[in-house]
């Protein structure tokens, strides 16, 4: 069984895939072992978020979070690292202005800040530990494409001084 840490972009996740479907209580261990190919079997879990704000259309959202983190922290082998969630105020362009009236709107912005960066790092450094000898990625971030790509180039390295290794006894 090749040992496989799983990274898991929490918000990328929810948004989507989740978000508008039944599946809100998602067991990501069974998830991940489902995912993976045969002879792959999870070494860790690690779960990237940021803690939400509650907005006027959802004041309840901090708690259902809240609520299913604990949920998550019963898996074996997982941990949660976390980001920031901003929400500001700002005036934002309309997309189709009428020829008279407003051209910009007050709107409520929210913006989760770090995770990527954070997987990234995990990423990267369990590369360089040796801590699993597979990576799943959950996420559908173009952010984290440069570094994967360097875990292939280091994996694909340390493939090749082992055979240089064994050859050489």
């Amino acid at each position: 069984m090749t040992p496989t840490n799983v990274y898991i972009d929490g918000f990328n996740l929810y948004y989507g895939c989740i978000r508008r479907t039944p599946f809100k209580w998602l067991n990501l261990a069974k998830l991940c072992s489902q995912l993976l190919p045969s002879g792959y079997k999870i070494h860790r879990i690690r779960y990237f978020t940021a803690r939400v704000s509650g907005t006027p259309n959802n004041p309840d959202a901090p708690t259902r979070q809240q609520i299913y983190l604990r949920a998550l922290r019963t898996l074996p082998n997982i941990s949660i690292s976390y980001g920031r969630f901003l929400t500001t105020k700002t005036m934002m362009p309309l997309a189709d202005p009428p020829p008279s009236g407003p051209k910009f709107v007050r709107v409520i912005k929210t913006e989760e800040k770090g995770s990527d960066v954070n997987l990234a790092s995990h990423l990267l450094l369990d590369a360089f530990r040796n801590d699993a000898s597979a990576a799943f990625v959950v996420s559908n971030d173009s952010d984290l494409l440069e570094p994967i790509r360097i875990v292939r180039q280091l994996r694909r390295g340390q493939q090749a001084s082992r055979l240089d290794q064994s050859r050489s006894l």
